[in-house]
Parts: C-alpha cells; structure tokens; sequence
C-alpha cells in the first residue's frame, strides 16, 4: 500500500513540474484530494510554490491553501512570503515573516530573509531591514554572499548607502550578482563616480562582466560625461558579445548621447535591434543637442518602422524643437500626441510648449498656455516662463510669473535672482532691493552648483570657488592664463547684476567675484591634456550667461571643443561659436532646413559598431552648412 501511495505521490510531483496554468493546476489539485495526497508534503508544496510564485499562479489562492496547511514547514512559510514579496502587496510579505517567528517551530533559513529583505526594499522599510539583519548576524547567516546581496540592495533602497558598502566590504566572498548590485545601487543612488570606482576594484577579483555590469556603469558614465571609460566598455560589449543584448545597446545609445557624441550613438543604433527605448533614446539625444530636424527624422523612420511612440518620444521631440526655435513643428506634435496618439500630455510636455514659445519672445501665448493647462499649479510652468522673461526683458508677465510662484509657496533663490535681473535690466533699484529683501527675511536657500569633467578615464568634481583638489593653486594659475588669453580674443567679462550678500552657493546667483565650477573644469581640462583634446563638462545648473561667453572664447583662443552639458540642453563651443547660436540667451533660431541631410546619410542600417573616438565632427559638418563665414568674424 505504501508502495503504491509512493508511487502515485511521485506521478502526480512529475506532472506538476510541467504544469504552466492555474486551471490544469487546480485538476491536478482534485486528482490529489480524490487520492488523499493533499497532505503529502512535497505536492502540497509543489502546489503552493506554483500559486505564490509563478507569473500563471495567484497569490490570494497560495494565501487560501497555506491556511490549510497544519505545521507548516520552512519551506511553505518559504513560498508565500517570497510570493508576496514580488506581488502588489509586499507588506503581506512581512506580516507573513513576523507570523513565522512567532508561530512556526522551524526557524528562518537564508531563502526566508532574502524574500523578506526584498519585501523591505518595495516598501521602504528601514526599521525592518535593521530588525532582519540582527536575525540573520543571530544565526549565523551574514557570512552567505546571497543573502548579503539582498542586505546591500534593502539598505540603499531605503537610502542607506554607506550602510550597504559597509555590508559589501564585509562579505568573505563577492560573487558576480554582489558587485553588480553594488554598482546598481551606486548608480541608481546617483553616486556615480563611486559607481566607476568600484568597477576599478571588481576587475581585481577577476569575477568578469556581463549585461548588468554593463548596464550600471554605461548608466554612471551618462551621468557624469565619462566618455572614455564607456568607449572602453564599449569594446567590452563587443568583444564578449553582448551587443546583442538590446539593455545593453540601449545604454550605450544612452551614453554616447549624454557624453555629447551622437555618432557614436548612431552608430550603436544602426547596428542593433530596436525597442521603444531605442528610438526614445536618439530622439531624446538630438533634442538635447537642440537638433530638431534630426529628432523628427528619426521620429518619421521610428512611425515607418511600426513602432508606436509614447510619452518620452514626444518629450524628446518637443525639447528638440523648443531648443531649435521650431514652434509651428512643436505645437503640431504636441497637438498629435492626443489627436493621433491618445497619449494625454504632462506637466513636462506643457513645459516645454511654454519654453518653445517664451524664448522665442511669446510670452503673452506662453502665459495664455498655462492658464489653459491642467497643470496651473506646477511651479515649473511658472519658473519656465519667469526665465524667458529674464531673456526678453518682460517686467510684467515676470511679476506676473513671480506672484503665482509665490501663492503656490514655490520660490526659490533662483526665482528672485531672475526677477530681480528683469528689473535691473529695467533700471528698478526698488525692485532689485525687494527681491534681495525677500531672499534674506525669508531665508531661501540656493542649490550648489558643480561641475564634472573626464580626464585621463578620471572624473573630477569642482564647485564654486573649489580649494579642495590637490592642485588648487596650478588650476588657478591656469584660469588667470585662461582668461587672459580669452580677453585677448575678445571675452569681456559680465559683471553681475545682482548680488546676494553671503551667498555663493548657487553659480546663477554668484558674485562676478568668484570663480564657478565650470571655469575651474576648464582651466584643469587645459592644465591636464595635450593640445587639440575636446573638454567634455556636465554641469547640475544651466550655464549662466557670463560662463557661456567664457566658454566660447576659450574655444577660440585655445583651438579646442568644448562640450557643456547643463540642467536643460547641450553647448558645442568650436572657434568662439556655440551650438545654440546663443539662442538660450535671447539669440535668433538657428535655421538648419535641409540640415537632416548629414542625419540620412548616417543613419543607415547595418553600418556595424565600431568604436568611436571622441570627435564631434558630425556637430561641426552641420555648423559649418548653418553659419555663414560672416558669423565666424
């Protein structure tokens, strides 16, 4: 009789390994009860392991069978909190776990608090997360890489991430899965110098790469400007051929764009298969770099290719044609996105409509959209129109932008430093002191500016008036050189209009006395490489006014590229002109029809991947067919 009990218990586990939905499961279920096997540990394991955890099964069904299950083991506890720990409802999960310590004579064992650790990732719970990890160091657990893995990633969801490196360093082993959730975390913490930082340490321990590595680091290198290092990672992913892999593809897209290089980031394209993020990611690029006929043609071969846009494309193509002083193009796309598209536009579309129209000089129509918006109360709106007031010299409509900021309790340093230019601008002392008043009674703070720049596959970080790098006192020597050789070219420098006693902190508010982080990327930029090298800088503020005529005449008077990459757009400067032909700063739309030609003749399927350097020719081809040989006087 045992025999035979043993041998149906073995058919039925056989065919519960090849069930794949919840129907075929539940007649399996009444095959067992028929036969009296329901209290057979392993099938009733089986069976709610496969209602908690597989993408077929159903979590509240696992909760109905675990409430029959008498004594229920480790392994049962084991299912239905790891099934709640990924369902929408991962506080079940630590209810579950707290049940288990108090109810259950078996113990926790390593599955038990990775699937919990995870639970207090989703939700946020750093209490918990502490509280399981003195249970797991109690019983001798904190040695298992595994779990250790899952302490890292629990820690820096909550935002602990000195607790997690802590937890990392002290691992007797590190496999590959820990120094990739390592440089995740890193990465997604927004720590991304540290990110490359341990990449360097990880090729030490010899444990390789593979497409998350990838991913992480391609994502830190975006984020800082570090082109060099994501070229050779780049090569990486080409010789241990994961270029296949679409993540992959997606983030060095990613990267070669927010390193200022789209050839490179064409090139990845041609050469891959395409997802919506793909085709996302070039339009999203050339609308950064303020090419808005190169985003539209890509946006008209991504529609030919069948693949429907979504919010992001349009948010691309949108700051592609408010940076390129597109309107009639713009307002047409945003228009389609609901008419043709059914995508309803957010606070950002709104944003960039209001943008499009108030720099180039709309302001009474750049008003009129937001009060025709669902998105009144965004103080972005406001602050948008409030800067293209500061361009175009509007006292009213700046008050006008000014007075909502301040009923919605949205102002900031930045808001009454642009208003009080307005008014400096129109010779009102009164209201030049009124917004300096109401910056020191109400104690408005500023947000510090920095800036980043790759040097020798290093990233370097400098904010205002820096004395912390090792050679603060060449780099300074340098920026007297550098801006001498400027003013010889030309470089007048822009007095500030408006200064705010005591406060430096914020390089659009600063004092023309002091020496923003840009300036000082630069200066160590020319200390540090070799004559004809392209300077790549990515800054947390936009360029301020004065910065961007240094820039340009640095260009000039040293030969180089410079590339900015600030708050909102990129800056080429090349021979003392900028990508933007000044446009940011009250200058005219730069005319570029028929300029889509350079983009159609690259953009080419099959072309391959090869690694692409550094050079922004691309950028420059099309200059020289924009600017006629007069502008370069």
């Amino acid at each position: 009789m045992m025999v035979m009990e043993t041998s149906k218990a073995n058919a039925i586990l056989t065919v519960l390994q090849g069930c794949n939905n919840l129907t075929r499961l539940k007649k399996i279920q009444a095959h067992v009860i028929v036969n009296g096997l329901q209290s057979h540990p392993a099938i009733s394991n089986s069976i709610l392991n496969f209602c908690a955890v597989s993408v077929s099964g159903s979590v509240s069904y696992a909760q109905l069978l675990f409430k029959h299950i008498q004594n229920p083991q480790t392994q049962a506890w084991n299912s239905i909190i790891r099934g709640f720990a990924q369902s929408p409802s991962p506080v079940q999960a630590i209810f579950y776990y707290n049940r288990m310590l108090f109810d259950s004579v078996s113990g926790p064992d390593t599955f038990t608090f990775t699937f919990t650790l995870k639970a207090c990732e989703r939700i946020k719970a750093l209490k918990k997360c502490e509280e399981v990890h003195g249970s797991i160091i109690r019983t001798g657990c904190d040695r298992d890489f595994v779990i250790s893995t899952g302490l890292v990633r629990c820690y820096v969801g909550n935002g602990c991430v000195q607790i997690a490196r802590m937890v990392f360093d002290d691992m007797p082993e590190r496999d590959l899965v820990a120094w990739n959730a390592m440089i995740s975390c890193y990465s997604q913490a927004g720590y991304h110098q540290e990110a490359l930082r341990i990449y360097d340490k990880m090729r030490n321990d010899n444990v390789g790469v593979d497409g998350f590595t990838l991913v992480g680091l391609l994502s830190s290198c975006a984020h800082v400007g570090a082109l060099n290092v994501g070229i050779k990672l780049h090569r990486i992913a080409c010789e241990k051929g994961f270029l296949r892999n679409v993540y992959v593809g997606n983030a060095l897209i990613d990267m070669y764009a927010k390193c200022g290089n789209l050839v490179g980031a064409l090139e990845v394209f041609n050469g891959m298969q395409r997802d919506v993020f793909t085709w996302n990611s070039m339009i999203v690029g050339f609308g950064a770099h303020g090419f808005g006929d190169e985003a539209i043609y890509i946006f008209s071969q991504m529609l030919e290719a069948g693949v429907r846009p979504d919010s992001v494309t349009f948010l691309g193509l949108l700051c592609g044609c408010s940076h390129q002083g597109l309107i009639e193009e713009g307002v047409d796309y945003f228009h389609q996105m609901s008419s043709k598209f059914k995508i309803k536009p957010g606070s950002k579309h709104y944003g960039c409509i209001v943008d499009m129209h108030g720099r180039a000089g709309k302001l009474e129509k750049a008003l009129q959209i937001i009060g025709d918006s669902p998105w009144q109360d965004d103080p972005v709106l406001w602050r948008t129109l409030l800067s293209s007031c500061k361009i175009h010299k509007n006292v009213v409509i700046g008050e006008i932008a000014m007075r909502n900021l301040s009923q919605l309790r949205a102002v900031n340093a930045g808001d009454c430093v642009l208003l009080a230019t307005i008014y400096a601008g129109a010779n009102d002392e009164q209201g030049v002191a009124r917004m300096r008043k109401l910056i020191k009674s109400q104690g408005i703070k500023t947000t510090p500016g920095w800036s980043w720049i790759e040097v020798s596959d290093q990233v370097y970080r400098f904010v205002v008036d820096d004395k912390s790098h090792p050679d603060t006192g060449m780099i300074y020597k340098k920026l007297e050189e550098v801006t001498h050789k400027a003013s010889l070219a030309g470089y007048v420098k822009e007095e500030s209009q408006f200064i705010i006693p005591g406060s430096c902190s914020e390089e659009c508010l600063e004092s023309s006395s002091t020496y923003h982080s840009e300036k000082l990327a630069i200066a160590f930029g020319l200390a540090q490489t070799t004559e004809g090298t392209s300077l790549r800088i990515v800054k947390n503020l936009r360029v301020c006014r004065d910065c961007h005529e240094f820039t340009k005449f640095v260009s000039q008077a040293f030969d180089r590229d410079i590339i900015v990459r600030d708050r909102v757009r990129f800056h080429h400067f090349k021979g003392g002109i900028c990508s933007c032909r000044d446009y940011c700063n009250g200058g005219v739309p730069i005319d570029v029809c028929g300029s889509a030609i350079m983009i159609r003749i690259l953009f080419k399927p099959g072309m391959g991947n090869s690694i692409v350097g550094s050079s922004s020719w691309f950028v420059w081809m099309k200059l020289e067919e924009i600017l006629e040989p007069k502008n370069h006087e």
